[in-house]
């Protein structure tokens, strides 16, 4: 998966004048474009992909209503994946205080196969499976930049951009990242 080139996200700024201006246009094609981008952040902050689409929209929703708040359109980056992280961090604060107030069966929707030898496919979905469990149970802290690193392609320093850190520091997080997983699945996956 190819990330965007800088120069891709510097074109921007014309389409993210034209938003402000009340383009309703420009603001469908950013979506379009952009999408991606926003559901990688998400994904990263909540670490599952039941709400992303839902989380998605209420970031698109808030950038037309917000954008006027943006003083800069060359820093549209930064502001947009701040809108994307809270949207995530308060949409896992509501998944979190409703798994509270209402407990769920045992097993937690966790799908069980009473097959003694499954056939190949099975095997590669239930490793696909433990690796999405994994990646979900790594602290956000690590979670946030494997997935923008792993998943969404970006570099070391567009990951160190967005979420104020220097290089070195997004370095440790996956070295982590990956140690935690590799901890993790060493007896699950084979």
């Amino acid at each position: 998966m190819a990330m965007p080139l800088a120069e891709e996200f510097d074109a921007e700024e014309p389409v993210i004048e034209a938003i402000r201006s009340g383009d309703r246009y420009a603001f469908e094609e950013f979506v379009r474009r952009r999408n991606r981008w926003v559901r990688g952040v998400i994904l990263g902050v909540l670490g599952n992909q039941e709400c992303v689409d839902d989380v998605s929209q209420q970031v698109w929703t808030a950038l037309w209503q917000r954008i006027g708040e943006l003083r800069d359109s060359r820093r549209w980056r930064p502001w947009l994946y701040r809108l994307a992280r809270n949207a995530a961090i308060d949409a896992g604060r509501e998944i979190t205080r409703r798994r509270n107030v209402v407990r769920p069966l045992a097993g937690d929707l966790q799908e069980h196969t009473s097959s003694p030898e499954p056939d190949a496919s099975v095997a590669r979905d239930e490793q696909h499976r433990e690796v999405l469990a994994a990646i979900q149970a790594l602290p956000a802290i690590y979670r946030e930049p494997f997935v923008l690193r792993h998943v969404n392609g970006w570099t070391y320093q567009e990951i160190g951009e967005v979420m104020g850190l220097p290089i070195d520091s997004v370095e440790t997080r996956l070295v982590r990242a990956r140690r935690f997983l590799r901890e993790s699945l060493k007896d699950r996956i084979t």
